[in-house]
């Protein structure tokens, strides 16, 4: 494994080309007996941007916009059962569980699943990186637990077709109608199914991770509760008012409080690709050759006084400054099958990634992360257990935190 740091290491691993490097052959022993066969890491590259095109047309600003009330209403449900005045609750386990209620009901639809997700994600341990089919009992329920997601989505699908239903604005009904590769073939149910469990199991640990993180480091600065509903207040008039895909937008103090936890714990600290082509590395006479793996660690530019000042503390103001310093900066763009997008990974933040293997769904983690905030801090102040922040947890294929016990008090009681 050879390591490339700073912001020239993180281009040099995401904008290395097909030729020399492959995030398939680094990725897909632990991915596919997870998401399936026929999708992402599975197939081939331009196979994979098609279908990265698919979902992203899924994820339309139109269909983000009667996301913001569904994620509200799951949140507020949730939320109902902390029903006493004060009490004690693991952070973590509560926004893994609300993650996956209001990624469901927006991206499934009204048919919502939970109860196998545990199962299947018993599958993402490292040692799969090396053997994907070792008899471990995880594994063993991984597999069953693929199978039965694989056909609840199936069955859907078959549901919706004999009932006539094509109302549906969550992304599996317009996988499932309007996505077609460029050879003229539609997507099969199998693939629709494998993609719906792609984009849960992908986006589930990213979001409930960095869901748990902003509120914990809320607790470690409780002021910032007031401040958050001090914005929303002066934005949107009142606590009782509407939460809405264009009222969130201009939240941007809630937005900074989230871009400013994924700076300082983004729940993927290194990125990794398998060498396929020996690559030179620039500069230099070094060459690194075929079979080895490279790897870049965005984290650590991100929590680099290099970058930002003062990089260790939580300062969500920091991001109005950025913005500034950032908004004339000219790069040119590259559409690799599914936007365009800029080709430079040298910015010391990248959360989701960058060049052809950037995250489609930066723009519903924002969505689904900030109405949960904007809805968490209508009614609730929260303050860390025995005023201590979590450790992070290094043994996770995401960096969770230890321990994350929280005290609450509801602010409506």
């Amino acid at each position: 494994m050879v390591t490339c740091l700073g912001t020239e290491g993180n281009n040099f691993v995401f904008n290395a080309k097909l030729a020399d490097a492959s995030a398939e052959e680094a990725y897909k022993s632990l991915t596919v007996p997870v998401f399936g066969k026929g999708v992402v890491y599975d197939v081939h590259n331009s196979v994979l941007m098609e279908q990265k095109k698919f979902v992203k047309a899924g994820l339309s600003v139109e269909n983000l916009r009667a996301y913001v009330p569904m994620i509200n209403m799951e949140t507020k449900n949730y939320l109902s059962r902390w029903n006493k005045k004060s009490d004690i609750q693991d952070v973590h386990k509560a926004m893994a569980e609300l993650i996956i209620l209001t990624a469901s009901r927006c991206l499934l639809g009204d048919e919502v699943l939970a109860q196998i997700f545990h199962d299947l994600d018993g599958g993402f341990k490292p040692v799969n990186f090396l053997f994907d089919d070792l008899p471990l009992p995880s594994n063993k329920l991984r597999d069953k637990a693929h199978i039965k997601m694989r056909h609840f989505f199936m069955d859907i699908m078959k549901s919706r077709r004999e009932t006539g239903r094509t109302d549906s604005t969550d992304v599996m009904q317009y996988l499932a109608t309007n996505c077609q590769y460029k050879s003229g073939r539609n997507l099969t149910d199998i693939e629709v199914a494998h993609i719906m469990i792609a984009i849960l199991m992908a986006g589930q640990h990213t979001s409930s991770t960095t869901s748990a993180w902003v509120l914990l480091y809320l607790a470690r600065n409780p002021d910032w509760f007031n401040k958050l509903r001090q914005e929303q207040i002066n934005i949107l008039g009142s606590l009782d008012a509407p939460l809405t895909y264009d009222s969130l937008k201009q939240l941007s103090l809630h937005d900074n409080v989230v871009r400013e936890t994924l700076r300082l714990r983004p729940p993927i600290l290194q990125i990794i690709r398998k060498v396929v082509h020996d690559m030179p590395i620039p500069g230099t006479n070094y060459v690194i050759p075929k079979d080895a793996y490279i790897q870049c660690v965005p984290a650590l530019s991100a929590r680099s006084d290099d970058y930002f000042e003062n990089a260790e503390e939580f300062n969500p103001y920091r991001w109005n400054e950025f913005d500034l310093q950032n908004k004339d900066r000219d790069e040119d763009l590259v559409d690799y099958g599914f936007g365009a997008l800029s080709a430079s990974a040298r910015s010391p933040f990248l959360p989701f990634g960058a060049g052809r293997h950037r995250c489609i769904g930066e723009s519903f983690a924002y969505v689904q992360i900030k109405t949960i905030l904007a809805t968490f801090v209508r009614t609730f102040d929260l303050e860390l257990l025995n005023n201590k922040f979590p450790d992070c947890d290094f043994t996770t294929m995401m960096v969770q935190p230890k321990n994350p016990m929280v005290k609450y008090t509801r602010i409506d009681c």
